[in-house]
Order: C-alpha cells, then sequence, then structure tokens
C-alpha cells in the first residue's frame, strides 16, 4: 500500500492526485476496487473515449486512469465525482463513493473502526502513548514516523488519515460513553517535539470537556498500579455482547470469551480507580500544558 506525492505521474494533460494503491491480502477491498474501475471502464469505453482523453477531460494522468480501472488504485471521491460528470452516467459512478470509501483504509484498521462505530460503551488504558481516538493529526504522524522498521512516508500518511477518520465517534448522536485512562507520561513525552505536543494537550483539553467522554490520568507516583501487563480496551455493544484486548493476555488478540472479558474489565476497572479523577485529571493536563 502507498500514497503517492502530488504531480509524481503525468500522462494526457493532467497531473494525478495523492491516491492509495489497493494492498494485495485485502481481499475485500481489491474486490470492491476492481468492480468499480470495470464501471468506469464500461462507461468510458461506452462515451467512445480513449483513456488519455478521459483523464484529460476530468484532470487526472493517463496513467491513474488506467490504474483506477485495472483495479491497482482506489480512486478519490473527486475522481469519482467528475468521471459521473463527464461521463454522464448520473449520478450512477458518484454513487459508488461509499462503497470506495469502505475500502479506502487498510483492513485492520477497518475492522477496529466499524466495532467502535458500533459501541456504546469504551473503556481504554494507555501505556505508552495516548489513545488513537484522543489524537490530533500531527501527534499521530509524529508517532507512525517513528515506527521501526520504519514506514514510508506514503504509509504513513494513510495510516494518519485512518486514525483521523476514526474520529468520527465524537460526532455520533447519540454518543457512546468514553472512558479512557492515561499514564502521565505519554502526557510529558514530546513525541514530534513542543509544538505537537501543546496542541494535543490543548485537544485532551476540549475532549474532556465532552459530556460521554472521561478522560482520567495515573500519575507515575503511584504505589498501586493495575496496568503494569500493558495497555487495554474493552467496547461494549447495544446487544449486550463486548470484546477486550489486553496487551500481553491471550496473544495480545481480541477476546470475547465471558471469562477473558470479566478479566479486562476487571483490570480497567481498578485502573480508573487508582487513577486521578476526570476532574482531577483535567486540571493535572492544564498544569502540564503550562509547563510545556
Amino acid at each position: 500500500m502507498s500514497v503517492d506525492g502530488v504531480g509524481t505521474e503525468q500522462g494526457g494533460g493532467g497531473a494525478d492526485e495523492p491516491g492509495w494503491d489497493v494492498d494485495p491480502d485485502d481481499e475485500s477491498g481489491v474486490a470492491v476496487v476492481a468492480a468499480v474501475g470495470r464501471q468506469i471502464k464500461a462507461w468510458r469505453e461506452a462515451a467512445g473515449m480513449r483513456a488519455c482523453e478521459f483523464g484529460a477531460a476530468i484532470g487526472y494522468g493517463e496513467d491513474l486512469v488506467r490504474k483506477v480501472e485495472g483495479g491497482r488504485r482506489i480512486p478519490r471521491p473527486e475522481f469519482l465525482d467528475r468521471s459521473d460528470e463527464v461521463l454522464g452516467a448520473g449520478g450512477k459512478i458518484a454513487a459508488m463513493k461509499r462503497d470506495v470509501a469502505a475500502v479506502r483504509y487498510p483492513k485492520k484498521i477497518r475492522e477496529l473502526a466499524k466495532m467502535e462505530a458500533q459501541a456504546v460503551e469504551l473503556s481504554a488504558y494507555g501505556s505508552h502513548n495516548l489513545h488513537g481516538l484522543l489524537q490530533t493529526e500531527e501527534y499521530a504522524r509524529a508517532l507512525f514516523g517513528m515506527r521501526r522498521p520504519a514506514f514510508s512516508p506514503d504509509e504513513v500518511e494513510r495510516l494518519v488519515a485512518a486514525r483521523m477518520a476514526r474520529q468520527s465517534i465524537f460526532d455520533r448522536s447519540p454518543g457512546p460513553e468514553l472512558s479512557f485512562v492515561q499514564e502521565e507520561v505519554t502526557l510529558r513525552r514530546h513525541l514530534g517535539g513542543r509544538m505537537v505536543l501543546r496542541p494535543q494537550l490543548e485537544r485532551l483539553l476540549e475532549v474532556g470537556q465532552l459530556r460521554n467522554v472521561e478522560i482520567q490520568v495515573m500519575p507515575t507516583g503511584r504505589d498501586d498500579h493495575a496496568g503494569m501487563g500493558g495497555e487495554m480496551q474493552v467496547l461494549k455493544f447495544k446487544d449486550g455482547s463486548a470484546v477486550g484486548r489486553s496487551e500481553g493476555d491471550f496473544g495480545s488478540r481480541p477476546v470475547s470469551d465471558p471469562k477473558h472479558l470479566r478479566i479486562v474489565e476487571l483490570r480497567c476497572g481498578i485502573i480508573r480507580a487508582q487513577a486521578l479523577t476526570p476532574r482531577e485529571s483535567l486540571a493535572f493536563i492544564e498544569q502540564v500544558l503550562g509547563e510545556t
């Protein structure tokens, strides 16, 4: 998977926009993008246009057009809108934006985002960095940029975009109950530098004011700590089912077995009790912001 830079491919008088290649291991994504590509090609040929002519008409390069039609590139929404207009598809091509959006990001992230979108309650504990739902774009970019072995710049941008898309959870109405416990060190570690950390702390204060969100800080000086095994998370759904994950336990895989879930929920509950209260935590974050 990769993201191409602006204007890196030329053809037919137009420059390609950033777009993501299809992950060959993502079977559902491959199928959707291939079907969309075949439809666009069929409309183009029915209109009697060559690929280079079509590319020039919609403002993209011929190479990108052929990649989209061949199912090797995920088209951007703007590409589909322009294609629909130029080919006179009457909304049939533009209507495929929803299908394309569903496979735009890596499969594992899509699965996580789907669970988060269905959850009525989320409880999470973070020990090394801030939870993804709390991260600003620049913080997420700095975090992904530090990964070793290193992600390519293209991969970093795709992952950042996927992480930001998950934050639509805050726009849901009614919103789910969201509870986050963060280690003090995650507030003080200057990932990306001071100019990245300050807006990140401001974002925490903003989100922490939402009525359905609780952010708690686990001070480094605590004598007792139930989260020494690492990060964990529990998602609960409307039908009463739940899924949890605890780093280092159960193969670090998501679990839904009641016996395993009870263990994760127990730890999350104890961690919340050991951390500062939400009000104390917001005051603590303000203090750290003032020191940063």
